[in-house]
């Protein structure tokens, strides 16, 4: 027997026991909170926040529509008026520009890097130019007014979309014809194509969505953007087989690109006319003109709801993601006072300021 010792009791073990329990639990919780701040830093800092990192002032006069960047070239296409910008992404600066031009809308480029191809509007034309001197090389009659434009790969053709005529335009990129025009159940504006032979067009004033096979150069269905007014911008997802529609009214419509029909209305900005899609991060974009703003929409699981809107410039109503920086470009310029509407004009446009012509670009830092 130990003299000097006594032997614990009952309670006095239950006690100890107790404490020594409640700092293991202190401590796992802790190691949680820990971890899930952790983790809730490294996912808010994979989604964003976006920002307005840059601003590139171009210049110049007259109006503009769509813009497309190229990774591969580190270039911007910006259709301003009767020419073509080309805008280094990696400085700013302008270095090129396709001249010489009556009304462009829209930019579609081969998967080759060779050639590229523009909707001249006003001109009733395709017109092809060489992507690395920016010469013109041809021009071939389409329908009338060809605004939204689209290159599809399994088929290496391009689609001019005709807004006055109602149809398209499908062009050969080999042999440089026309090959099909396809009647459209009303008027076009933007398409997107999957990657597998199939083309998607909104129709403005039917707010439906047509649906385009290119081999067989047919129509193969339509569906209704119900919620979904005067669609104008087209984005699509091409793995989740996801399609966005931007539309009047502040909303985006999210169809299923298989099934043919709308699954959601998401909340953007008011003006949209341009949609893009970024497929690494999952988000959906939306350029707001009329709000100056750039919406950010989750495109992971059906929830589709609004991550972050980010405050551009008004007037900034077209937009092209940049797969290659992560970044969104956003042609916007400073508009003067409205004229006041007459008989003949009944609702006037805003008129430019010269030389405020620029791109907004936004990205994460």
């Amino acid at each position: 027997m130990l003299v000097g010792l006594n032997k614990p009791g009952l309670a006095q073990v239950r006690g100890g026991f107790d404490m020594r329990l409640n700092r293991v639990i202190r401590v796992v919780s802790l190691v949680a909170v820990a971890a899930f701040t952790v983790a809730s830093g490294v996912m808010a800092s994979a989604a964003g926040p976006y920002s307005v990192v840059d601003k590139w002032v171009i210049g110049g006069t007259g109006g503009w529509d769509y813009l497309l960047a190229d990774p591969s070239m580190h270039v911007l296409y910006l259709t301003h008026g009767t020419r073509v910008e080309v805008v280094d992404t990696t400085t700013g600066k302008a270095v090129g520009a396709i001249t010489d031009l009556k009304g462009t809308h829209g930019i579609a480029l081969d998967a080759e890097g060779k050639y590229g191809y523009i909707s001249d509007g006003q001109a009733n034309a395709l017109v092809v130019f060489d992507r690395k001197t920016y010469a013109k090389v041809n021009s071939i009659a389409t329908g009338t007014n060809p605004d939204g434009i689209v290159y599809e790969a399994v088929t290496k053709t391009v689609w001019t979309f005709n807004g006055r005529s109602g149809d398209t335009s499908v062009i050969d990129t080999a042999t440089m014809k026309v090959v099909a025009t396809i009647k459209l159940p009303g008027k076009p504006e933007f398409p997107a194509a999957d990657g597998k032979g199939t083309v998607f067009v909104n129709i403005e004033d039917k707010n439906s969505i047509a649906k385009l096979d290119a081999k067989t150069l047919k129509q193969t269905g339509e569906w209704p953007l119900t919620g979904c007014e005067s669609p104008s911008g087209l984005a699509i997802d091409r793995e989740h087989r996801r399609l966005f529609s931007v539309c009047d009214g502040k909303k985006m419509a999210v169809s299923d690109a298989d099934a043919g029909k709308v699954i959601k209305l998401a909340d953007i900005g008011e003006g949209p006319d341009a949609a893009g899609f970024d497929a690494k991060n999952q988000v959906a974009f939306s350029s707001n003109g009329q709000d100056g703003t750039l919406t950010v929409v989750n495109t992971k699981g059906d929830s589709f709801d609004v991550i972050q809107t980010v405050e551009t410039q008004k007037s900034g109503r077209t937009m092209a993601f940049d797969s290659g920086t992560g970044r969104v470009y956003i042609v916007a310029a400073e508009m003067g006072a409205r004229p006041a509407a007459t008989p003949e004009n009944p609702r006037p446009r805003a008129q430019m300021v010269p030389g405020s012509f620029s791109v907004i670009v936004v990205g994460r830092k």
